[in-house]
């Protein structure tokens, strides 16, 4: 669609933005669910006023600002998002396992849902980063309006003049937040690269799967960092290094043995829903789904295991069924 400004907009060319304020709203939001809801409204918002559209900026661009200010609202409402990792000590398997509501953590996102059909390969790659969980994770620690300065700048690429409008403030404030903004982000190593998936880590995928159906333990220690994490929200409890996570897959882990993996693009990562052997109480010879599994990798291994268990608020959004009938 030709973004150019139009003061004759309709609902479907308002449509065709979704996925991009998605990507915007989740970067804010550190929640898949409601970026969905932060759209829906910036939709309903900008609907209503474009008889006051005047075209002065792309279609898009203004979509961004009444999306900017519909998720900076929502941020004073709520608290910050987070991952196992940030909220305390790495554990052990004698950890009594903790369940925290589900509005606690950072969530995982389609990469469909939250990237532009029509980015380019260039901007595609940045805004696939951008989603990353560890990178959505460090800007949950930005003041809300340091984390749009460092959005619209760094990732949408606006001059800080347009951003200061956008914010109904001044570019000395602007550039000030986005100094202060880049330097928590430094401090906790989250850059933006711009590299597409390699074939490297298209292989890595194929390895993962192979080694984690056959649930064989050599292999896929072999696929991790020895400083690699595992996390499973809703609990708090993470684990660190192949000892541990050896050790959780072969003890409180054992009933994966004989899972199915479904390849899937989620935060911009290798993502799988994982699907579980069922037991007694469920049809023979099927599996139930279990976890929304995400990698981090580094190169050509797996730098952290993150397994969100709440399927059935997560498996519906990537498409992805609750079970699997007998192969």
């Amino acid at each position: 669609m030709n973004d150019a400004a139009s003061p004759h907009a309709t609902a479907h060319d308002l449509e065709q933005h979704r996925a991009a304020l998605t990507g915007h709203c989740y970067r804010m939001l550190g929640s898949a669910a409601e970026a969905d809801d932060a759209v829906q409204e910036t939709l309903v918002r900008a609907w209503r006023s474009l008889d006051r559209f005047e075209g002065r900026s792309s279609l898009r661009t203004w979509l961004y600002r009444i999306a900017t200010r519909v998720c900076l609202d929502a941020l004073t409402r709520r608290s910050r998002r987070a991952r196992p990792m940030e909220l305390g000590p790495v554990g052990t398997l004698d950890d009594v396992l903790l369940s925290l509501p589900g509005e606690r953590w950072v969530e995982p996102i389609p990469d469909a849902h939250a990237l532009p059909a029509d980015a380019d390969p260039y901007e595609r790659a940045s805004l696939r980063e951008s989603i990353r969980l560890a990178f959505v994770a460090a800007l949950q620690h930005l003041p809300p309006k340091q984390r749009a300065v460092l959005l619209l700048t760094e990732v949408l690429g606006w001059p800080a003049v347009e951003v200061a409008g956008s914010l109904e403030t001044s570019v000395a404030a602007v550039n000030s937040a986005l100094q202060r903004a880049r330097a928590t982000m430094a401090a906790r190593k989250a850059t933006l690269t711009r590299a597409p998936l390699s074939p490297t880590q298209s292989q890595l995928l194929e390895r993962f799967i192979d080694a984690f159906e056959r649930y064989d333990m050599d292999a896929l220690s072999h696929l991790l960092h020895e400083d690699a994490t595992l996390s499973m929200p809703p609990y708090s409890l993470w684990l660190q290094g192949h000892p541990q996570i050896r050790a959780w897959m072969t003890g409180p882990g054992a009933p994966c043995r004989g899972s199915r993996l479904v390849a899937t693009k989620a935060s911009g990562s290798l993502a799988f829903g994982q699907y579980r052997p069922n037991g007694p109480d469920r049809p023979a010879g099927g599996h139930h789904a279990w976890a929304l599994i995400v990698l981090e990798t580094a190169g050509e291994v797996v730098t952290g295991l993150n397994s969100f268990l709440d399927t059935a608020a997560l498996f519906p959004r990537f498409g992805l069924p609750l079970t699997l009938e007998p192969a």
